[in-house]
Formats: structure tokens, C-alpha cells, sequence
């Protein structure tokens, strides 16, 4: 794997993949600078080297060019992180960009304008990639939230830079996480998938019952489970066509050895509402018009023994649902077991939108070895999927 340390960077220009797809609020403020802060080791590693940068990112979904969609909005909120009065230039492609990029000094960063603006970058076009190529010398991807998209300036690009292209800090961390837990992992193994559906999770738990100990299910998938086991769910979410693929997931990992860990009780509401009535009731007996939204406190403290003998934790996806406070506590009580056992040795990584956004909500983030920045991404890698974008290098 090709990485930073194996290129001289000293007068090159780099052509860096980055995702700086931040969110914006109404006045086009950067509210969550997590990704900008991503890519800073990456930059940083080349100016020191003696290199300049050339960012190029896309930001939201336009259709052609829309000044909301712009990267000249985080033009100084990546200067201030990065500590580098960052130029801009209002295109990533033709004679303007050309030129920006040859008065660039070793020092110095360029941020291209949004990719997305050409619809070329999400076709995967040739031409567009090469004319992106033309603007340095080395090819650096650091966007892991886009390398499972094969765009040009993720994955055709490379081609152009057959002997200088490598990973960027944040990638190689993501690839290497990743692969610590799926290939070179400690055992006792944990995996813990929660989330609304089986559906979502049925090619990420085929791909790892090989490689793990224990199976915790939480979260609306649960369900699917326990009514194909012939429990009463009452209003709960649930996929019916899905139940029997639930059976067989649990036969298969019986037959692999896996300890699957399903909820034993749960916090029952009357409705979907923050102030709705709710009642602890075992997970097999909910009434009638009464629906499961959080894990109950017996499930809270099994998950928590299971997670403390565990030396490789993967968590995907919340046990309840913590975007409103009632029902939050399953999963932060989940989130601050994996902490603790994180604080005893184990390696944790946290990956996928919605289990990254409460571990970050909840400041259990840094409690974590590794979370990830790229959801979708992620969950490709866990299902055994190579990444266009990772290909392109490795190639």
C-alpha cells in the first residue's frame, strides 16, 4: 500500500482528493469541520515535505453550477485550520485553473471549485480526469467518503499517474482499520449492527460471521428476529419479508460458532414522540399498539458483559433511537461500554452515519480507537467490496 512516506513531495505539485463536503447553515458557515480536519495531516505532511496542494472536493448535490453548492464558502474556515491562507479559484478545469495551478509555490494550498459543478467528475470521464491531472505532479487520494464512488477524480484519474499516486493519511487509516478488524483482529471479536433494517446489514453480516465471536443485534432490525421467532412486537418496525432470512442468519451463525446477542427486554412507547408513555416489557411480549424505541436496562447490561470480554469491537449502527433524548439511553449506555473497554486494550471502530453521529453527539468519539469519516464507504468495505477508489491506487 502505497502511502505519503514513499513519495518525495520536495517541488511537486499534489492533486489531493479531499471531502470537504461539510454541512453549511443558512449564512454558509461550515457547522462541523470534522472532514477539513480529516485532510489536515495529509496537507500538512506535503508543505513540510517541501510540496504545494491542490484540493479538489465536491460539496452537496448541484446540478451545474450553483453559488450554495460553492467551495469558496469554506475558502477561510480551511485556512483557519489549516493554518495556510488557502487560495480559490472559480473552476477545477480549463485555462484559469491551469494557470492558479502553475503560480502555485511549495508552501502554498489551491482549492479548486466543486468538482460536481462538471457533471463529467460523477460520469467518470476521461477527458475531465485528465485535464484535472494536468494541473500537478502526484496524485494523493484522502477522501474516504468517496472512494466507493468510481468518479474521475476518485478513481479514473489515477491512470494518469501511474508511478506517483498514493493514500493520504486518513484513507490509509480507514483502509487499516477496517482491515485490522475484518483480517488481523484480536479475539474475543465483536460486531454490533443496529438500525432500522435487516435488509440494510444482510451482505455486512454474511461477510463477517467468518470473522466474528459475537453478533450483538439492536435497534429496529431486532425485531425482524424476534417476530420470525415468534414474538409479539406489537407496533414495532418490522420487514416481513425478511424474517426468514432472519432465521437463516441465525442458523448459519450457529453453525459458524457465533454467539448472536438479541434484546431481552425493551422501552416500549404508546407512539413515535419524545413525550409519548413508555413501560419496560420483555422484547417477545410488547402490547399491542405499543412499539419498541430503545434497548431496556436487562439488554443494556448484557451488551455491556459481552462488550467487556471483547478485544476487537465493531459497532454499525444505534439500539435505539437517541435522536430523541427519551429513547437514548440503550445506546449511549453501548457507546460508554465500548469506551471502557477501549480504556482496557480493546480496539473499537465506530463507523456508519448514524452510529458516528451519536457517538459524536454523545462525546464518546474520543473514547473510540478509530471512527470513521466515510459512511457509505464503510459499510462497502465491511461487505467485502473493493472500493473503486482504493483499486485506483493500489493498481
Amino acid at each position: 500500500m502505497k502511502t505519503l512516506a514513499d513519495i518525495n513531495f520536495e517541488d511537486k505539485k499534489a492533486v489531493i482528493r479531499v471531502d470537504f463536503n461539510v454541512p453549511l447553515n443558512d449564512e454558509f458557515q461550515v457547522t462541523d469541520t470534522t472532514r477539513i480536519e480529516a485532510a489536515k495531516p495529509t496537507i500538512i505532511h506535503i508543505l513540510e515535505a517541501g510540496g504545494s496542494c491542490i484540493l479538489m472536493s465536491h460539496l452537496g448535490r448541484p446540478s451545474g453550477p450553483q453559488d450554495e453548492f460553492s467551495l469558496r464558502h469554506i475558502v477561510d474556515t480551511a485556512s483557519d485550520i489549516l493554518g495556510v491562507s488557502v487560495k480559490f479559484v472559480s473552476d477545477c478545469v480549463g485555462a484559469e485553473a491551469e494557470a492558479a495551478a502553475e503560480n502555485l509555490k511549495p508552501g502554498e494550498i489551491l482549492l479548486l471549485e466543486n468538482l460536481r459543478f462538471h457533471p463529467e467528475e460523477k460520469s467518470g470521464d476521461a477527458d475531465f480526469a485528465k485535464a484535472l491531472a494536468g494541473l500537478g505532479d502526484i496524485y494523493v487520494n484522502d477522501a474516504f467518503g468517496t472512494a466507493h464512488r468510481a468518479h474521475a477524480s476518485t478513481a479514473v484519474i489515477a491512470q494518469f499517474f501511474p508511478e506517483f499516486k498514493c493514500f493520504g493519511n486518513l484513507l490509509a487509516k480507514e483502509i487499516e482499520s477496517v482491515d485490522k478488524v475484518l483480517n488481523n483482529s484480536e479475539k474475543p471479536v465483536t460486531a454490533i449492527l443496529g438500525g432500522a433494517k435487516v435488509s440494510s446489514k444482510i451482505t455486512i453480516i454474511e461477510n463477517i460471521l467468518d470473522k466474528v465471536d459475537h453478533l450483538i443485534i439492536g435497534g429496529g432490525m431486532t425485531f425482524t428476529f424476534i417476530k420470525a421467532q415468534g414474538g409479539s412486537i406489537g407496533e414495532s418496525l418490522v420487514e416481513d419479508d425478511k424474517m426468514e432470512l432472519a432465521l437463516e442468519i441465525l442458523k448459519q451463525a450457529d453453525a459458524k460458532g457465533v454467539a448472536v446477542h438479541l434484546p431481552s427486554d425493551v422501552l416500549a412507547a404508546d407512539g413515535f414522540a419524545n413525550d409519548a408513555q413508555t413501560q419496560i416489557c420483555p422484547i417477545n411480549a410488547i402490547p399491542d399498539q405499543w412499539m419498541g424505541l430503545d434497548a431496556g436496562p436487562a439488554t443494556r447490561e448484557a451488551f455491556a458483559n459481552v462488550i467487556a470480554q471483547s478485544k476487537t469491537i465493531l459497532w454499525n449502527g444505534p439500539v435505539g433511537v437517541f435522536e430523541m433524548e427519551s429513547f437514548a439511553n440503550g445506546t449511549i449506555s453501548l457507546g460508554n461500554a465500548i469506551v471502557d473497554a477501549t480504556e482496557n486494550g480493546a480496539f473499537s471502530l465506530v463507523g456508519g452515519g448514524d452510529s458516528v453521529a451519536a457517538a459524536k453527539q454523545f462525546g464518546l468519539a474520543k473514547g473510540m480507537s478509530y471512527v470513521s469519516t466515510g459512511g457509505g464507504a464503510m459499510l462497502e468495505m465491511l461487505e467485502g467490496k473493493t472500493l473503486p477508489g482504493v483499486a485506483a491506487i493500489l493498481d
